[in-house]
Parts: C-alpha cells; structure tokens; sequence
C-alpha cells in the first residue's frame, strides 16, 4: 500500500472543534492531495501535543478527539484513501523524541519563532512545561515516524518543519545512514490563508481568543459572527473611502469568494478587485460587503456541516474508522522505529547482531 507512494503526515491538537483557519490553512489542501491519488495521507489526532498546555484539564482534549473527527470526514477527507490515528496511541512516537532530544540544544529551541510566540501567547514565560518546550521535538517524531516527505501547515509552522529538517540531517549525519527523509512544507495555493485572522482583526484565528467561525457553527451563528466583524474603524459613513489592507472581511472575500460567487450573490462586481476598489473610494456601506460575505460562507459551510451531521448519526463507525487508523499506523511506525534502533545501535533484540557479538568477544576471552 505504501510503496511508491508520497507520504503526507498532518493532524491537529483535538482542544476544540476546527475553524475556517484551519480550513484555508490545511484542511482544503488536505483534501485536494487526496483526491490526487499521488500520495499516502496520514491525518493525526495530536492529543499528546494538547497536553502541553492542557496538561491540567486532559477531559477537554477526551471530549473532542471525535469532534476533530467528525470535521475531518465533513470537509471531505475519506477513510478509503486517508489513513486517520491518534498521536498517544503510538508507541514510537513516545521513543523517538527520546532519541531526537539529544540532538537538539535547549538554546535551539528557544530561538524557534513558534515556540516564543507561543509561550508568549499563553503567558508561560515564568512558568514554562518542559514539554511544550520541547514539543518541536516531538513534531519531528511525528513526522520521521511515518516517513512524511510532505506537511501541509500554515506558514507560522514553518520553523517546526526547519526544525525536523535539521534534525534529519544531523541523525542521518551522525548516524551514518539515509533513513530518515527531509520534509518539506505545503502551503496554501493563497498567501492571504498563510495565517489566518480572526474575526476580531487579531492577527490569529484561534479558540482560546474566541474570534474563530467554527466548521460546525450553525447557519444562524455564522451570520452574527460576520455582521459583527472588525472591519476598517474609520469608516464610519457610507460616503467615506475605506482600507482593505488588513480589513477581515476583505481578507475572507480573497479567501473564499470566487468569481462565480459575485456572478450569483454580488452581480454588480465582476470580482473581488472591483468590489476593493469601490470601498476604498468610498460609497459602499460595511453591511453590504458583510450580506454578501455571509453568502459566500454559507454555501461553503452549509454542505460541510451537513456532512457532519450525518456522521454524526453513526458514532460507531466514527470510532472504528479512527481505531483502525492508528493500529496501523503502529505496525508501520514500528517498522521505521527498528530501523532507526539498528541505524543508531540499540536494536539489541530485534537480531542477532548483539549475541553474536557478545558470545563471540566471551568465547576470546575464555581462551
């Protein structure tokens, strides 16, 4: 099944449901390369990596393993051609960091721009997990693990893939051996979902801010997150010239809106570029541009949130699709992790290497 395939390794941490970040960040690419029957696709369930900041509530990461599941099937990723598991189930990817961590210095890790972004973030700079710091580290277990050549991210995961890479390179390099692959990034088609914004003008679409559009969000709450939007704070009248730059909902229309949208929803524009350029001289109210933003999200999260409901309703299935997933991944896993055993020496058992060795050297000293 693996054989001349291009892996794909990508998941997310189950601490809440997916958002429309998510969605333009990965999840549509992820389904994309499904579709391209190009390459394997392993999707994880990345509890372990919940923990490092959830360490002291670990139900809320029980109670939405499935609620991730539930948003990957939605937007499209298929069981039959997609391979679903959950990280903490995964013998090797305890083991392996193991291994990795002495490849890396604490130094290192303290100049990864992610992980100081987010210890800024959660506001752990006095009181910083040992295992949040140390997380790039496992990302790369993750990644080694299953012999991922590609990781689409959103591009403040870049340096975790620099990362990896650089740990590769020094296993293979001190290791003397080939076996582990470098991955490289997959970015959305769109520089506008590099890092999505939230709702709120935030730079960052995320949970814990409270400024996301979740996948599973009803018909009604879509509408009032949109017409409740940050939009450009100075443009108080309709008369009044607007700026798009960094304006939220013109940075969902970029994302989202398509030609055909505005043909259906917005006819009096023939794109995106004459709809901007219309705001910006002034004469187009913020609620008009919101109506037809609305529209737009509607037609794109309507059939993913009927989709959702409708897994829904087979919760069993839902928990055999993800079981079967990861006792796989753990026969194949393993199959990497001996190799990297032998590469490195520890792989006492796994041959006869070491009793040869030994009970050869006894035997010469026996004499």
């Amino acid at each position: 099944m693996m054989e001349n395939k291009n892996i794909i390794l990508t998941g997310d941490r189950p601490t809440g449901p997916l958002h429309i970040g998510h969605y333009v960040g990965s999840l549509r690419k992820r389904v994309e390369l499904q579709e391209t029957g190009n390459y394997q696709q392993f999707v994880m369930i990345a509890d372990l990596q919940a923990l490092t900041d959830n360490y002291d509530n670990p139900k809320k990461i029980r109670e939405n393993v499935m609620e991730v599941m539930l948003d990957y099937l939605a937007v499209g990723l298929d069981p039959n051609k997609t391979i679903f598991l959950l990280q903490s189930q995964i013998p090797a990817l305890y083991q392996l960091p193991m291994f990795y961590s002495n490849l890396v210095t604490m130094a290192r890790l303290g100049r990864n721009p992610t992980i100081k972004n987010e210890i800024k973030m959660r506001k752990f700079e006095n009181n910083l997990p040992v295992g949040f710091m140390t997380y790039p580290i496992s990302q790369a277990a993750d990644i080694t693990a299953f012999g991922a050549k590609y990781v689409p991210v959103g591009v403040d995961q870049l340096p975790m893939i620099e990362q990896t890479r650089e740990i590769v390179s020094t296993f293979n390099r001190i290791y003397k051996t080939n076996i582990l692959i470098e991955p490289e990034a997959i970015l959305p088609d769109k520089e506008v979902c590099y890092r999505f914004i939230g709702t709120d003008g935030n730079t960052k679409m995320s949970k814990s801010l409270g400024n996301c559009i979740y996948l599973k969000d009803s018909s009604e709450t879509i509408k009032k997150k949109i017409m409740g939007m940050y939009t450009d704070p100075n443009h108080l009248r309709v008369e009044d010239p607007g700026v798009t730059e960094n304006n939220p909902v013109f940075i969902y229309l970029e994302a989202f809106a398509t030609d055909e949208h505005f043909k259906k929803y917005l006819p009096e524009y023939k794109n995106l570029q004459e709809l901007k350029e219309h705001y910006e001289r002034g004469g187009l109210g913020d609620v008009k541009i919101k109506k037809f933003l609305n529209n737009v999200m509607q037609e794109i999260l309507e059939p993913i949130r009927t989709r959702r409901d409708e897994f829904e309703k087979n919760k069993e299935y839902i928990f055999e699709i993800l079981e079967k997933g990861t006792k796989f991944s753990i026969d194949y896993t393993n199959c990497i992790l001996n190799k990297i055993k032998e590469a490195i020496g520890i792989d006492y058992f796994l041959n006869d290497d070491f009793k040869e060795e030994y009970v050869h050297h006894y035997k010469i000293k026996s004499k």
